[in-house]
């Protein structure tokens, strides 16, 4: 009888955080969501915030390129208005939702010649 009290306390352990099983199934899961939301998710908002802040503050002349692909220059914008007046062909001029906007090369900056 005495042998069966010895075995129990020598398998007993400290009884520590990772001791318990449950912790130790869910660090790897726990380790890979962080890895995630530092390497995916945090850049990709830091980017999507970046676009809202440069289409709230869209000015004439600018150069856009919207979702569509279509490449025009903004002739006319209006404040607490989703709707900017772009101009994709001398003389054609349309209406587009700033949402739509995907890259905005502002004219101040060069473009890429060579």
């Amino acid at each position: 009888m005495s042998s069966l009290f010895i075995s129990s306390a020598q398998a007993a352990d400290g009884g520590g955080l990772l001791a318990n099983p449950t912790v130790l199934q869910f660090a790897p899961m726990l380790f890979i969501f962080v890895v995630f939301y530092f390497l995916l998710i945090r850049p990709q908002q830091q980017r999507q915030r970046k676009l809202r802040e440069e289409q709230g503050a869209l000015r004439r002349g600018d150069k856009i390129v919207t979702a569509g692909g279509i490449v025009g220059v903004v002739q006319a914008t209006r404040d607490g208005s989703d709707e900017v007046d772009v101009e994709i062909a001398q003389g054609v001029r349309v209406k587009i939702v700033r949402s739509t906007i995907t890259n905005i090369v502002s004219r101040d900056k060069a473009a890429n010649d060579s």
